[in-house]
């Protein structure tokens, strides 16, 4: 995956660095793992009141269903193509399996059309290739990673993200997470071999405005423009900072940890991760 930077024909062009196409096989979604939205919310809940600010326009989506259980233990796959997918970063592989069923995975790193992939306890630690913690190689790099066994993928699922498996002890497994932070997560949870593809996503520049609009986020507003009646940092004669970085509701911004500390998952965390 690479990127490629435009020429500053206009004033939108000028700084917009997109990625490149070039390992999508297929522009067409398989019609049997799609689903159409027929609502977006706009940032209002049930009564239509506004809980969310800069919530609202975007492009038309549609959901692709995606096999983050991998339960499909024993059955070789083919991928069939390695396609666009509009609601995340990563691109999508479709996997045909042997008994005819199709499926939608997170594309690793380095998978390639035509190639056999497969879950299970007994998989081999090979890319794309999903299996229990207890059964990896120590040091293998993995990406969709469980938290409670048969849960789903719940972790390292975005553009480049990986994990590090660095030891086992007892019934635990210790991972390296890309934010830094190592924890303990159980030796029957799955995880799939390799890095999340599209590792170049973070280069990326918009270059304009609308494409934010296009996915559906509006312009935000800072805090320190506002009047005090509406933000703890607004207000003010001219041009002032606005004294503590602050939310909205008055909780500091710079450092301040939020994370409770009668949480039941702070046993399993050895490190925090890094500021």
């Amino acid at each position: 995956m690479a990127v490629r930077k435009l020429k500053p024909t206009t004033p939108g062009q000028r700084h917009k660095v997109i990625g490149t196409f070039e390992t999508i096989t297929k522009s067409v979604p398989e019609k049997s793992l799609v689903v159409g939205i027929n609502k977006n919310s706009g940032g209002r809940n049930n009564e239509g009141k506004m809980t969310m600010r800069y919530i609202g326009g975007g492009h038309k989506r549609k959901i692709r269903v995606i096999d983050f259980k991998r339960d499909k233990d024993g059955v070789p796959a083919t991928v069939h193509s390695i396609e666009y997918d509009p609601n995340r970063s990563a691109r999508v592989a479709l996997l045909f399996y042997a008994d005819g069923e199709k499926r939608y995975i997170i594309a690793p790193n380095g998978l390639k059309v035509g190639q056999k992939v497969v879950s299970g306890a007994d998989a081999a630690p090979e890319i794309g290739n999903a299996l229990i913690l207890g059964n990896m190689p120590l040091g293998t790099i993995i990406h969709n990673i469980e938290l409670r066994p048969g849960q789903g993928a719940v972790m390292a699922r975005s553009a480049g993200a990986y994990a590090q498996l660095t030891s086992r002890d007892g019934k635990y497994a210790i991972i390296k997470l890309p934010s830094g932070e190592t924890r303990m997560i159980l030796t029957t949870c799955k995880a799939t071999v390799g890095s999340v593809g599209n590792s170049d996503h973070s280069l990326e520049r918009s270059g304009k405005a609308g494409r934010s609009r296009w996915l559906g986020r509006r312009p935000r507003v800072r805090g320190v423009v506002m009047n005090p009646v509406d933000h703890p940092m607004g207000g003010g004669e001219g041009r002032s900072s606005g004294g503590h970085p602050r939310s909205r509701k008055g909780l500091l911004a710079k450092g301040y940890k939020t994370r409770s500390k009668k949480k039941a998952s702070n046993k399993y965390i050895i490190e925090r991760r890094k500021k």
